[in-house]
């Protein structure tokens, strides 16, 4: 690597190959994370015995994806974004494999562990979504970060309805039909690890820094410089606040659909299909919230995704069990709503975070947005045993409250 690259043209054709490497990663590693989604709940409560219990799964899933997320942050703040994001496509593979022995065994505590490991590759598909940030003009880094976003369709949509494939897997190799999808998933990851590892080169963040002025790194620890720049810019803070809830919207909700659904009687093909329209919505409009985002600006495009949360809402706790029209137009809405909602937020951080505690920063807002996320799930199957699907809908609109205020102070402090 070379001065030379942070002239104009050059700085643009490392972008583009960024670009086009993390579309590749994103499709497939996404298929890996996302394949299991609708029988996670279904495998936690068969091993655990309790209904209750079913989606600890998902949620510890989300509190691994949220400490691999600050960990992996300081790894790319110190190596580069190409290491980061392939120790954690490569710590996810060997989750998905634990997953799967976990039900062989019929250990609930195994499956815990490769959950937390697969959420290692949550969070470097979060961390993909900030590398193509890393050398993106100000004034279309939205639409950056969303084509980024929006390559995670192509897997995240194939990866649920894959059910029907995996069973046939299970059957020929002898092992549990609901650790098919984990089997397959993982095999996806390692395919991901290989693409970022070979064509993630140069490095965009370090490429960043080279074309960058020289600046003094703030002192202290890694959480304590993070920290004191989100205290020190109002916008910032509101960022992390609005990203967190929105997650924590779309987490708790979605874990407990399947669930919702099979009391109805719906089969794993029909959750598959609920599913695969959700992750649409997170993903395939990407693009759309990208645009937005960078013409009537970050905080608008918050509250706007705010706004379709709140529909989505409203509709899953009017849907009845099982299957109907209003489980899947309100589980797509719960996608469509986190798109705007943390696309916007996500670019507000890129935005305000110096770049030479950039990874660190990105870390710690992935980390509390994990947090919250991973909170919400493991209350949302106590709030389901407790009071049921409906209670559970109607009481996360209060963290759309939440997202709401953080998109006002976004507004204010821009």
């Amino acid at each position: 690597m070379t001065s030379g690259l942070a002239a104009p043209r050059s700085t643009a054709a490392v972008q583009k190959r960024t670009i086009l490497t993390l579309v590749a990663t994103q499709a497939v590693g996404a298929m890996g994370i996302t394949i299991g989604i609708a029988t996670a709940s279904l495998l936690a409560r068969d091993l655990s015995g309790s209904e209750s219990m079913a989606g600890l799964s998902q949620t510890t899933q989300v509190l691994g994806a949220a400490v691999a997320a600050y960990v992996l942050g300081r790894v790319m703040d110190a190596r580069g974004r190409r290491i980061g994001l392939l120790a954690g496509y490569l710590l996810g593979s060997a989750g998905g494999l634990l997953a799967v022995l976990a039900g062989v065994v019929g250990s609930m505590t195994l499956l815990l562990v490769g959950a937390v490991l697969l959420g290692a590759t949550t969070a470097a598909n979060n961390g993909a979504r900030y590398a193509a940030t890393d050398l993106a003009p100000a004034t279309s880094r939205a639409r950056a970060l969303s084509v980024v976003v929006w390559a995670t369709t192509f897997g995240a949509v194939i990866g649920p309805n894959l059910t029907g494939v995996a069973e046939l897997f299970t059957d020929a190799v002898g092992i549990p039909v609901l650790t098919g999808p984990f089997a397959l998933g993982s095999v996806a990851m390692l395919a991901a690890a290989l693409v970022v590892g070979v064509f993630l080169r140069p490095d965009p963040l370090l490429v960043a820094r080279e074309g960058a002025p020289p600046a003094e790194t703030p002192k202290g620890t890694s959480w304590r410089r993070a920290l004191a720049v989100i205290r020190e810019r109002p916008a910032l803070a509101a960022a992390v606040v609005g990203q967190a809830a929105a997650h924590a919207t779309m987490v708790a909700v979605m874990v407990m659909t399947p669930l919702h659904m099979e009391h109805g009687g719906a089969g794993l093909e029909v959750i598959g299909l609920v599913i695969s329209g959700h992750v649409l919505g997170m993903f395939a409009f990407a693009p759309v919230a990208g645009w937005l985002a960078d013409r009537v600006g970050r905080a608008d495009v918050m509250a706007l995704g705010g706004g379709v949360l709140l529909v989505a809402l409203v509709l899953c706790a009017a849907a009845p069990q099982g299957s109907s029209g209003r489980i899947f137009v309100g589980l797509f809405l719960l996608g469509l709503g986190w798109s705007l909602a943390t696309i916007a937020a996500a670019t507000s951080v890129a935005d305000h975070t110096p770049l030479e505690v950039r990874a660190d920063v990105q870390g710690t807002a992935d980390l509390i947005m994990g947090v919250a996320a991973a909170a919400a799930g493991a209350l949302s199957g106590v709030v389901v045993d407790v009071a049921g699907y409906p209670a559970l809908a109607l009481c996360a609109i209060l963290l759309v409250v939440v997202l709401f205020g953080a998109a006002y102070v976004g507004r204010r402090s821009a």
